[in-house]
């Protein structure tokens, strides 16, 4: 049986959008949005601890998938990058 994908969408006009496995977009989404209403992270700390918590359960690249549904959340307004410096990502 096929697989329903999601396209997910990119916060820099232009960039390609990406389409995933929408049950790995909502699980990733999920753990994404839990992690960030604990505390701001940078760029770093966030896909670490991303992939801390479910890469013993997640079958694909946590990383690759970390970051395409990241953008995606940026895109659409629900977590934002700090202007500090390092950038931290943050709930809306």
């Amino acid at each position: 049986m096929k697989q329903e994908k999601f396209e997910t969408l990119h916060p820099i006009p232009g960039k390609t959008n990406k389409k995933i496995d929408i049950e790995k977009y909502h699980y990733i989404k999920q753990h994404i949005i839990a992690i960030l209403s604990e505390n701001t992270f940078t760029h770093t700390d966030l896909m670490e601890e991303l992939y801390k918590r479910i890469h013993h359960e997640f079958d694909g690249g946590v990383q690759w998938y970390g970051e395409i549904v990241k953008l995606d959340l940026e895109a659409r307004k629900l977590i934002f990058r700090t202007k500090e410096k390092p950038e931290k990502y943050r709930l809306v």
